[in-house]
């Protein structure tokens, strides 16, 4: 399997801050991302905008009191996004729902220096069983409303 772990994130529909995206599903099995658990076992990450474009610099960081990874736009019209993991050798495939309410996150490690070849694997349907296999194995993290 080439992606490991996955992680629903949703913004909250009482929340004023749009860049904040709570995770309501998970494998709970990437370290990376479970060390940023708060005391009640929330993952929250705030997805911002950063320049980009110019040496292809990140057009977007993930943070959580840091940055965590840089996540390159590879399709704008698909809603889809790749990136890498800061300080890791993991690559990210990001999938965002219509109304970019919903990021699906996949985690594909070891695969820093391949997220072209990733993203051509997603749109070639290739990873569509992984996929499915690991939006079976995640569980609920907490109810959001």
């Amino acid at each position: 399997m080439i992606l490991t772990d996955y992680y629903q994130m949703r913004k909250l529909s009482n929340q004023g801050n749009k860049i904040r995206f709570d995770c309501s599903m998970s494998t709970k099995s990437y370290s990376e991302f479970e060390a940023m658990r708060n005391w009640q076992g929330k993952l929250v990450l705030y997805f911002k905008y950063i320049l980009g474009h110019i040496r292809r610099k990140p057009d977007r960081s993930i943070t959580r009191s840091k940055n965590i990874n840089i996540v390159c736009i590879s399709d704008i019209g698909q809603r889809i996004e790749i990136g890498i993991v800061q300080g890791t050798k993991d690559a990210l495939l990001l999938i965002y729902n219509d109304g970019c309410t919903q990021v699906d996150i996949f985690v594909a490690k070891g695969q820093r220096n391949s997220t072209v070849e990733l993203y051509d694997l997603f749109a070639d349907g290739e990873l569509t069983d992984e996929i499915n296999e690991l939006k079976r194995q995640a569980i609920k993290d907490y109810e959001i409303k």
